[in-house]
């Protein structure tokens, strides 16, 4: 499972403004879990602690930015 510093790393990235903290962290898990399995099919494998960061940041990053593309800014 992917720890929290992935998760927070990429809410701050994205802002926390526009989404609650819940949302994002739910965000960050799912996209977590889905760069990991997208990655697995490329056959890039990150292992250890910082490939789990990496893997998380990315997956979250993306999720975030595909759900905020999807909803619309309201600021």
């Amino acid at each position: 499972m992917v720890g929290s510093q992935p998760l927070s790393s990429a809410g701050l990235q994205a802002g926390w403004s526009d989404m609650g903290l819940l949302m994002n962290i739910v965000l960050g898990i799912v996209g977590a879990a889905i760069a990991s399995a997208i990655l697995s099919v490329f056959g890039i494998a990150l292992g250890g602690w910082i490939g789990y960061l990496i893997t998380g940041f990315i997956g979250a990053c993306l999720l975030i930015w595909i759900v905020r593309a999807i909803r619309g800014r309201t600021a």
